[in-house]
């Protein structure tokens, strides 16, 4: 099979358009038509649907567009990997994916500790969602993400090796000038009446969680696209938000982090491939552990190895918001 005509379904995929996907391939539309119907022929399988705003691959085209995007991955690596050993490279860049709070402050800093031991290397930062990110490490795309187990959680893959960093406080964050801004730590109830914002479905699922069991209900009426949008309408007085206690030292000046009485919390992991892990991983996995650990190192103990996450069923099992089992850590990251 012509791998070109994977990746001309890939892309249709990914954008829900055979037009848009012709767009940014340099096709012309009838050209992916063609493209597509031919890769279903030889398949004998339909692999795309037409819907009210576009396409989108039936449950088969789902199946395959999850292989051939890895297969296609594997391709690219393999291309690289050959143009680097001609130009003389020792290793392939590091592809490096972590949540917008993680990327917003402790792994960048953990990238900055790694180049200063190890001297310069080629590497790169994705922000994104933890579903999203374990996805790309299964697809070849990342050699490393830092993840957290917010809702829905995470997979037990075994796939990937998975390391636990710590547990992170949420935090609410206030406009400077609410009442509340300077005090803390505030109890949920003291702000039952307020109007919150949120950017993701696991965040919203931690407050009302919270609020549950303090007996009342958060008023999540506002959603935003993304973690900057929810703190601009914060910083405007439109609402208040529950936010990642490691993202308080990237904040913007006009909001400001307040501590929760018995804060949700949420997990923070290191996920890895367990085949052909990129040479320097490692060493960046100590850099991200050293990192937790500066933060708040009165909370610094022995780390969950893989074979207690394993014991566990994968994720080191958690009662309130904290994890137990034998001889494991609890790194609290506070504002």
């Amino acid at each position: 099979m012509d791998l070109t005509v994977w990746r001309t379904f890939v892309t249709v995929c990914r954008l829900g358009s055979l037009s848009a996907a012709a767009t940014e391939l340099s096709h012309t539309q009838s050209a992916v038509s063609r493209q597509i119907a031919g890769l279903e022929r030889q398949l004998g399988v339909p692999l795309m649907e037409r819907h009210a705003r576009g396409v989108r691959p039936t449950p088969a085209g789902e199946v395959f567009r999850s292989h051939a995007l890895a297969t296609l991955n594997e391709a690219d690596r393999a291309v690289r990997a050959a143009r680097d050993a001609g130009d003389g490279a020792s290793h392939r860049p590091l592809a490096v994916g972590a949540t917008p709070s993680l990327a917003a402050g402790i792994v960048p800093e953990a990238i900055r500790s790694l180049l200063e031991r190890t001297g310069s290397i080629r590497w790169s930062l994705l922000p994104g969602l933890s579903a999203q990110l374990h996805n790309r490490v299964i697809a070849g795309d990342l050699d490393l993400a830092v993840v957290t187990d917010a809702p829905p959680g995470l997979p037990d893959d075994p796939r990937v090796e998975r390391r636990f960093l710590g547990l992170d406080d949420m935090v609410v964050v206030l406009p400077v000038g609410h009442p509340q801004a300077g005090r803390g730590p505030v109890h949920i109830r003291t702000l039952a009446d307020e109007t919150w914002v949120e950017d993701n479905d696991g965040s919203a699922a931690l407050l009302r969680r919270h609020a549950a069991r303090a007996g009342v209900s958060a008023r999540i009426d506002l959603a935003a696209a993304d973690l900057l949008g929810k703190l601009a309408l914060v910083a405007t007085g439109h609402a208040i938000a529950l936010i990642p206690g490691v993202l308080t030292c990237a904040l913007r000046t006009d909001v400001t982090a307040v501590a929760l009485a018995d804060p949700p919390t949420r997990g923070i992991y290191s996920i890895t491939p367990r085949r052909d892990p990129h040479p320097s991983a490692a060493p960046l996995l100590e850099q991200l552990a050293a990192a937790f650990t500066a933060v708040l190192p009165a909370q610094a103990a022995d780390q969950p190895t893989e074979t207690d996450a394993d014991a566990a069923g994968g994720v080191p099992p958690r009662d309130e918001g904290r994890p137990v089992g034998s001889g494991g850590r609890v790194l609290r990251l506070r504002p």
